[in-house]
């Protein structure tokens, strides 16, 4: 679905959402995408458990665990937090996920740094050996497949699109599929300049840029401000934004129109890739700190 936003500015710059949140209930937007083949290859060969890693509040731990109990597979979460293991049902995504069958393991975070070590998984679990590895954030080779697919031939007229950035796996399958003459921007949601690097190992063009402005202070970290923007689009288009990924993409994008960085003329299509799970857990740490909370249940 593409959902046009109104915009009032003196240089006809047109913009617009693709609602990759509605694609799926709980496997939303990117996570979607990404898990599409990587579960075809699972099941091809003939795995029964899905391994994966990911933080306390991480929409793919989620994701994961909901593809498993839907296409009949084990699913286990390495979590980074060993002291999160006896609070998993103070923690909303980690509840959900336990929910719909996932199991956990809790490493501290120094062991946690060592997840990309070929022997990894033999050293937290030992016993198990039928299994499918999907790395953190789900970007991988199939990944990059499923999310090529975001952008389709009737795209093709837009001028600049914009999405966040966690791991770079989306915005790689965007770059990949979209034509010499758009122009794709990436929103990183995380500190420091690392991604691009990754972005280029995957991405098959040049015409991207990474913005570093708009992570708000870093992975998960919010202001006020942001918030604040966040009920105010929501009130005025009825589009629910999530405050870890797309809520920064988008807020950066006003900002920039505000600024003049979009030609005349600009077609601008802005990426939804979900994650709206997320509202409640951060809802949660706002509400302790009587911070303003993101106003709208989804």
């Amino acid at each position: 679905m593409i959902q046009k936003i109104v915009l009032n500015n003196d240089k006809n710059i047109s913009l617009f959402i693709k609602r990759e949140d509605l694609l799926h209930p709980i496997i939303s937007g990117n996570k979607f995408r990404k898990l599409k083949y990587n579960l075809i290859e699972a099941k091809r060969k003939r795995t029964d458990t899905l391994v994966t890693f990911g933080g306390a509040f991480s929409n793919h731990i989620l994701a994961v665990a909901a593809a498993g109990k839907e296409n009949g597979f084990n699913t286990i979460g390495v979590v980074r937090g060993e002291e999160l293991s006896d609070k998993v049902n103070e923690n909303p995504t980690l509840k959900s996920a336990h929910m719909l069958g996932m199991e956990f393991v809790f490493v501290s975070r120094e062991m946690y740094r060592n997840k990309h070590e070929d022997d990894f998984v033999f050293r937290i679990l030992p016993n198990l050996d039928n299994y499918y590895l999907i790395p953190e954030g789900g970007t991988n080779e199939l990944a990059i497949k499923g999310c090529e697919e975001i952008i389709t031939e009737d795209l093709i007229d837009f001028t600049h699109v914009c999405c966040s950035v966690g791991t770079g796996g989306t915005i790689s399958g965007i770059i990949n599929s979209s034509s010499e003459s758009q122009k794709i921007l990436g929103f990183s949601s995380l500190k420091g300049d690392f991604l691009s690097e990754q972005i280029s190992n995957f991405a098959n063009k040049n015409n991207w840029l990474l913005n570093n402005d708009y992570h708000f202070g870093g992975y998960g970290k919010v202001n006020e401000e942001l918030i604040a923007f966040i009920n105010e689009f929501h009130k005025n288009t009825n589009v629910p934004l999530d405050p870890i990924y797309t809520g920064k993409m988008v807020y950066g994008v006003y900002d920039l129109i505000k600024k003049n960085y979009f030609p005349n003329n600009s077609k601008i299509l802005m990426i939804h890739t979900g994650g709206l799970q997320g509202i409640k857990g951060m809802n949660d740490l706002l509400r302790k700190k009587n911070k303003e909370i993101i106003n709208y249940d989804v």
